[in-house]
């Protein structure tokens, strides 16, 4: 019997031994992606990241002059015409400021009246001593003035002479404190109509970072407000250095939307920035080298089929030159 048994046990231990493993056993479940990963039609192609970018590229708007913000008179999305103010900064200062060159210009034009004035009165003390000279010229007698009173009336003619020209030059000096004055005046209210930031295109409002009663640092400073012509886009597609010679201008380009595929536009060549410079904007791969170098190529945009926003990074084929060859390779893959 135990000849018998024993195996028999064997047999049943194994036997659930199998079942058990079996049971503990992960369900692999193929599970199909949200959406159909970016893939490209051409077969030799170069893919690279583009960012969506106005036709006018960003415009970074600060203001002319530091201050307090007083109003902003757009938001975020408004269109704009060239010339329509964005940002008004406090002016009471500079108003007060306007008051004071205005007095000091009517100031400066009573002193010019003044020297005028003094112009007259050595005019006529000038002609009273050259009166006085004439007469003592014509004298038919000599001894009818002495030489010392001839003589003191030549003096009176010099001296009003030098009054003469010291007044006129009181006029001059008076005339240039006018225009001096009116040169203040003039560049406070150039401050103030600089104090009013106008849009120097026409776009649109992309971003506004600042609010009333902020201080706005002049120029240099972060840019606090970013215009953008958005009635066309163009994608800046960052192209790696080591495939660059790969890309002609002629070659056809497809633009894919991140995370949908299947939205797709295609993309015409507008420029190269001839800089080839460290790559900025970064995917997060693990591949991806920090010290990479890349050429930028803008593409030009043109759908409206879906939405595209500025900043927004798309996937980008370029139909590539093929390998070993000067040419252009334009059969697709089935």
């Amino acid at each position: 019997m135990k000849t018998k048994l024993l195996p028999l046990a064997s047999v049943i231990v194994l036997f659930l031994a199998t079942i058990s493993i079996v049971r503990t056993q992960p369900h692999t479940v193929t599970n199909e992606p949200a959406s159909p990963p970016p893939r490209s039609a051409f077969e030799h192609r170069i893919a690279a990241v583009g960012l969506i970018e106005p036709r006018s590229e960003n415009i970074s708007i600060a203001s002319h002059l530091p201050g307090v913000v007083d109003q902003v008179l757009v938001s975020v999305g408004q269109d704009v015409q060239i010339g329509t103010p964005l940002v008004k900064l406090d002016t009471r200062a500079l108003e007060a400021a306007r008051e004071e060159r205005r007095s000091a210009i009517a100031s400066r034009l009573a002193a010019v009246e003044t020297a005028n004035a003094q112009v007259q009165r050595e005019k006529a003390a000038l002609a009273e001593a050259r009166r006085n000279l004439k007469f003592a010229e014509t004298l038919s007698d000599p001894r009818s003035l002495s030489t010392e009173e001839r003589e003191r009336r030549r003096s009176a003619v010099e001296l009003a002479e030098a009054g003469m020209n010291a007044a006129e030059s009181e006029v001059i000096a008076a005339r240039a404190a006018v225009k001096a004055a009116e040169a203040a005046l003039a560049s406070v209210a150039t401050d103030i109509e600089r104090s009013t930031v106008t849009s120097p295109i026409k776009g649109r409002v992309l971003q506004v970072r600042i609010r009333p009663g902020e201080y706005a640092a002049g120029p240099g400073a972060a840019p606090w407000m970013i215009l953008g012509d958005v009635s066309v886009l163009h994608v800046r597609v960052d192209v790696d250095e080591h495939e660059a010679w790969r890309v002609r201008p002629e070659a056809k380009a497809i633009a894919q939307v991140r995370g949908n595929a299947t939205l797709q536009t295609p993309a015409h060549f507008v420029r190269f920035e001839p800089l080839v410079i460290p790559k900025q904007s970064l995917t997060g791969a693990s591949t991806e080298r920090v010290d990479t170098r890349v050429l930028q190529a803008i593409y030009r945009i043109e759908t409206n089929a879906f939405p595209l926003f500025p900043g927004q990074q798309m996937d980008v084929f370029i139909e590539a030159q093929a390998p070993g060859t000067g040419m252009i390779s334009h059969t697709p893959t089935r």
